[in-house]
């Protein structure tokens, strides 16, 4: 029997230029030794051997990411990995070329009808938090070399891949040239981690949190560039749980992984609130927060309960407006999987703050056929919602020329 492939004209999203908003690049494995000076080319991300085991190092024998895997579950053989098989087994040469090469991915692209993603790293970590323990000129240059390799996808995709820069966060000074950098090189976002107040400096000082004037000159940045700040889910070492914390011992992994992987996205939560709560907002009006992979079902609660908690708890507000208030005019949220009440779970978020992901090629991600999977829940949203949430939205956040 002839299965016939499905017809784009009748999608709901039909016409639109879809822009898949949370998306991962498999790291090729010389990224960063291809591009390194000579002093650290042995020092810099790569592939080495950790107690027997063939692992992404840094600094010679230092393990990051997650042992050399692709952190992909699309095999070359066209296998689609079951829970978490391959996840840190199958390298990039095992992967599917979409995962870390531009032309393969825009043609994935293509065929699945979006029109371009935003782009995050694996290896460093989701806010670069992966990188924390080697020397600060060795993070530096691993940092830059990073970025200088996503403004060459971003150009080698022909506009149609959007990484986002990853910042030294450990360096209020240094993430300020990072940010203006990145910006000069065209580059439309950056990402951070979530909770630098973990760590300490450059020199060795505990860092402050991101609410704290240290960091109002990154801040100044971001509102006069029109640099919107990512946070993606587990991007710091407090928010990173791939399966230890959230589930019990007598779970399996798959089912510890499972859950963890819930909690990730409501973690996301503690963070908009530490930005809303702590006044930050008021004195930087202009910022674009994106809280990336995490959801959206979990919002309205999270934001009637700060205001009801806020109300009841504060007798003396330090806030211009309503806690709630702020989210709906500096925060912008991520749906892939969602499908129960979709359409009116985005209409109690807002319209305007809402914006389509994939997570590609990750173990929970929408592929292939992602926009058939969106049909049901987008049902009842009218074509001028629907536009917003597919693509309008994202092209303004990050500025993105259609």
């Amino acid at each position: 029997m002839t299965t016939l492939a499905p017809d784009r004209s009748a999608r709901s999203t039909a016409g639109l230029k879809v822009i898949d908003v949370d998306t991962h690049l498999s790291e090729p494995e010389d990224l960063w030794t291809r591009r390194a000076p000579a002093k650290y080319r042995d020092r810099v991300p790569q592939i080495g051997m950790v107690g027997g085991q063939v692992s992404w190092v840094i600094d010679g024998n230092l393990p990051i990411g997650i042992g050399a895997g692709a952190s992909s579950i699309f095999h070359r053989d066209g296998r689609r990995g079951v829970g978490v098989e391959g996840w840190s087994s199958w390298r990039v040469g095992d992967v599917i070329p979409a995962c870390s090469e531009a032309a393969a991915r825009v043609a994935m692209m293509d065929e699945a009808g979006i029109h371009a993603q935003i782009v995050y790293p694996n290896v460093i970590g989701f806010g670069g938090q992966n990188t924390a323990h080697v020397d600060p000129e060795l993070r530096l240059v691993s940092t830059q070399i990073y970025n200088d390799a996503m403004v060459e996808l971003q150009e080698a995709s022909r506009q149609r891949l959007f990484p986002m820069a990853t910042l030294p966060w450990w360096d209020v000074r240094e993430a300020v040239k990072e940010t203006r950098r990145a910006h000069g090189d065209g580059l439309k976002g950056i990402n951070i981690n979530s909770d630098p107040h973990r760590h300490n400096d450059a020199d060795g000082t505990p860092l402050p949190d991101l609410s704290q004037d240290y960091w109002n000159p990154l801040w100044e940045v971001c509102e006069e560039l029109d640099m919107p700040i990512n946070f993606h889910i587990g991007a710091s070492e407090q928010s990173m749980d791939w399966v230890g914390k959230a589930g019990w011992p007598a779970l399996s992994i798959n089912h510890r992984s499972a859950l963890a992987g819930s909690m990730l996205f409501i973690d996301n939560g503690r963070v908009i609130g530490n930005i809303i709560y702590s006044g930050l907002l008021d004195r930087f009006p202009k910022l674009k927060f994106v809280s990336v992979e995490s959801g959206i079902g979990w919002i309205p609660f999270i934001l009637e309960s700060i205001d009801y908690q806020f109300q009841s708890l504060i007798t003396k507000s330090n806030l211009q407006h309503r806690p709630s208030d702020y989210f709906r005019r500096n925060f912008y949220a991520c749906f892939w999987f969602e499908k129960r009440d979709l359409s009116h779970v985005i209409e109690q978020v807002g319209i305007d703050n809402c914006m389509f992901e994939t997570d590609f090629p990750h173990i929970v991600c929408l592929h292939p056929a992602p926009l058939d999977y969106m049909e049901d829940g987008l049902a009842t949203l009218d074509d001028a919602s629907r536009a917003k949430v597919m693509s309008g939205n994202a092209a303004r956040v990050y500025n993105i020329a259609l």
